[in-house]
């Protein structure tokens, strides 16, 4: 499974693809230069259960560890994949 990321500057997407066929996106919004929002993660029926929303969180910690920036994650899936992940909490906002 292949995670890009599509960065603007308000708004960004990470996407999950797998053969060709996107399985998941998780959007942010930028809350000043060093803070971003996740606002929604949606993973698809047909890949359901096979960690896809877990894989775009952590794409998204490791552009935050990478740029030295904070994530508050206002989507409750990743809200909840912060508060049962004690290794990523470094860059909670």
């Amino acid at each position: 499974m292949e995670i890009t990321q599509e960065n603007g500057t308000k708004n960004g997407i990470f996407k999950a693809i797998e053969n060709n066929t996107v399985a998941g996106e998780m959007t942010y919004v930028w809350a000043g230069e060093n803070k971003f929002i996740i606002d929604h993660t949606e993973v698809f029926s047909e890949f359901e259960g096979k960690g896809v929303g877990k894989k775009l969180v952590m794409a998204g910690v490791g552009y935050a560890r990478a740029n030295g920036f904070k994530i508050l994650p206002l989507c409750p899936f990743a809200k909840a994949i912060f508060e049962r992940t004690e290794e990523i909490q470094d860059v909670l906002f």
